[in-house]
């Protein structure tokens, strides 16, 4: 099994707790995004990040320092580099010697930046969204998708044995493996939503809401990683945040989570 989830936008550096122990597989790919980014003037780059002047300054200063990506001792370890919403509630700092090698195994972080991360990939703090349009400001795909293609998917499945893919990323990130599926491969989506009723139809539909589902996805990766569970039927045991399996609107391709009270 891979689990595939989203990076966060927010990072920091941390050396103390677990060091790095490899380097993203990618890496010479991101040098090339590296040396484009530092070529940027800071009125294109606060353009493509789409951001105000404070996170905009602290990014592009980070760019223009950025020197070598494989210094192992000066990176983080991408798990514990992350600073989103999704990751507090994974908490990795905390988990046992088990799951730690469990999410090594089996986590994938997919990044516009890096391409494929490892939980233990060191890396150094960055910015640059998925679905940011390079082309406009002189790269030479127009969009990151182009420049990755099919290589995210096939970095996923490298020693996937059953070919299982448990997909925890936005559609923003997991439509990088999707695309590629072959009918060998087998995507389980996973959804966390709370119904609501439409007042136009007066039925009941599922509503996802970003904060939420960010949180259940963190927490349903260290319960995961807490029982070792690889197979679908175990991700349906998952009920953190008042979230339980709802077997009525689910398929064999998409598990609906449910928020009850």
């Amino acid at each position: 099994m891979r689990i595939i989830i989203s990076p966060a936008k927010k990072m920091n550096e941390e050396r103390d707790d677990f060091p790095a122990l490899g380097l993203p597989v990618f890496l010479d790919r991101t040098e090339t995004l590296r040396d484009w980014l530092k070529g940027l003037s800071y009125a294109d780059a606060k353009a493509l990040w789409s951001c105000n002047d404070k996170l905009a300054e602290l990014n592009h200063d980070r760019y223009a320092v950025m020197g070598a990506l494989d210094e192992l001792p000066r990176l983080t370890p991408a798990i514990l580099s992350y600073e989103g919403i999704q990751y507090q509630y994974m908490a990795p700092d905390v988990f046992s010697r088990e799951a730690l090698d469990f999410i090594q195994d089996h986590l994938r972080i997919l990044s516009g930046f890096y391409g494929v991360l490892k939980p233990f990939d060191g890396v150094t703090p960055y910015r640059l969204e998925m679905q940011a349009k390079v082309g406009r400001f002189g790269f030479p795909e127009a969009t990151l998708y182009d420049f990755w293609g099919d290589a995210l998917y096939r970095e996923v499945q490298t020693g996937n044995g059953d070919r299982f893919v448990l997909n925890l990323a936005s559609k923003e990130y997991s439509q990088c493996v999707e695309k590629f599926l072959t009918e060998d491969d087998f995507c389980l989506t996973v959804v966390f939503g709370e119904l609501k009723t439409d007042l136009k139809t007066g039925r009941e539909k599922v509503i996802t809401k970003g904060t939420l589902a960010k949180m259940a996805r963190g927490d349903m990766v260290r319960f995961l990683a807490e029982r070792g569970i690889t197979e679908p039927e175990g991700v349906k045991q998952y009920d953190g945040l008042h979230f339980r399996f709802c077997p009525e609107r689910s398929t064999y391709e998409q598990y609906v989570f449910l928020k009850v009270e």
